[in-house]
Formats: C-alpha cells, structure tokens, sequence
C-alpha cells in the first residue's frame, strides 16, 4: 500500500505537516508521498489573481497518483478534499480516501459551498494580491491547540499566501461516489466544527470520531497511523 497525503489550504511544505505520521508508517514499511500544490506557490509560480488555482492543484495531485499501479490510500486535509475529489476521479490505483476535516463536493461544488459568505475571522485576504492565508497569530489557538511545543515553533513558517480563486472554483468529478471513504471527525476542531464536520461526513461511507484539533496527524499521528494501517 501507498499512502498520498494532501495538505490543506494556506501551507506549504507537505511533507513537514504529515512528517509525524509519515513516520509510523514507514516504520511499518508503508511509503507515502505528499504532492506540491501549485495554488499554494509551492512550485515556482507565485499564487495570486493570475496564478496557479484548482485546476494545476489537481494536475498535480492526479500526475502523483497515476505514477504507478501500487494500492493507494489518498489522505485528505481540509481543502485537500476538494483537490482529491477531482484528481482521484478514474484513477484505477486508488482504493480508498480519507478525508480529515475535510469536504465531499458534488461536482459543480466549490470551497466556498461548505462556509459563510465572509471570509472566516483567522484568515487575511488580499483582494488587490488576489491571495490569502492564516493569520500567524491566530494559527496554534484555531488550528494547533493540542499539540505541542515543537509543532508550535515550527508550524508558522511552513504557512503560505494562496490563490484566494481556488475557493470558487467548482470541481468536475467526485471521486468519492465511486471509492471507498472515511471521514475524520476532529471533535476538538476550533476551525471546523465537529457539528459542521459530522454534516460533511453523512455522505461518507465510514466515519471515524478523533478528539483532536485540526491536526490529527500532528497531535495524534499514532491514531492516523492504526486507522491508515487498518484501511490496508
């Protein structure tokens, strides 16, 4: 089995946020590999009005995803569940998403579907840039409360400007009418909550409850771990 893991909205640097359970898994001889997003300015172009959106995000998720024939488990954060939806679609190696925190769209859907009107009080746009992100002073209290110091010190500099487009931006595939899902409540989650969470997940094949921030696997990586392990 391999395991993709799809960050979510407003980082960069994939790899760090799933390193903890990346870990495990290697322990336990699963490979895994985290794609760049494109929106998020990972790839050399800058994000903004006229750069990278959905669209390059799921090229460069799917190109991930057909490069081989391994059974794969693709695990989704957040936005990255709008990314998968489109970029698993048909994609013969998938056998299974996971879902954490994250979103089921319908095609025609977009990010913007699953939130208020405004933009939410932990994030800054840049209407002129045509970008947005989290605000630093408010990512361990919203997103990082339950874990420790390290992650703390850490995760502000693996934070990054994104295409604020790609909110808007309707997928035109939904893998998960067609490949097993599990959704990932994290019950203790100040930037969803686990009311709006459980909604999402009724469309979900299986749902699994954590009691963790936004972060599971950061703050829990050993549970994601089991629950990947046991998928397989």
């Amino acid at each position: 089995m391999r395991v993709v893991f799809v960050h979510g909205a407003c980082v960069r640097d994939g790899s760090w946020w799933w390193h903890r359970t990346a870990a495990l898994l290697e322990e336990r001889g699963v490979t895994s590999v985290a794609p760049a997003l494109p929106s998020c300015g990972e790839t050399g172009e800058a994000a903004g009005t006229d750069g990278p959106g959905l669209a390059e995000d799921v090229a460069a998720v799917r190109a991930v995803l057909e490069d081989g024939d391994e059974p794969t488990v693709v695990v989704a954060h957040s936005y990255g569940g709008i990314v998968t939806a489109e970029a698993a679609a048909g994609v013969g190696a998938v056998r299974h998403l996971v879902l954490v925190s994250s979103y089921l769209p319908e095609v025609g859907q977009s990010l913007s579907d699953f939130g208020p009107p405004e933009p939410a009080p932990f994030l800054d746009v840049d209407p002129v840039a045509g970008t947005f992100r989290v605000r630093p002073d408010r990512l361990v209290e919203t997103f990082l409360q339950d874990c420790d110091a390290e992650v703390r010190a850490q995760a502000t500099d693996h934070l990054a400007r994104q295409s604020v487009r790609v909110t808007g931006q309707p997928v035109s595939a939904a893998a998960w009418h067609d490949v097993a899902t599990t959704y990932v409540v994290c019950t203790e989650d100040r930037g969803t909550s686990a009311e709006r969470q459980r909604a999402y997940a009724e469309a979900a094949g299986r749902v699994v409850e954590l009691p963790a921030g936004h972060h599971p696997f950061l703050s829990r990586p050993a549970d994601v771990r089991d629950l990947l392990l046991h998928i397989s």
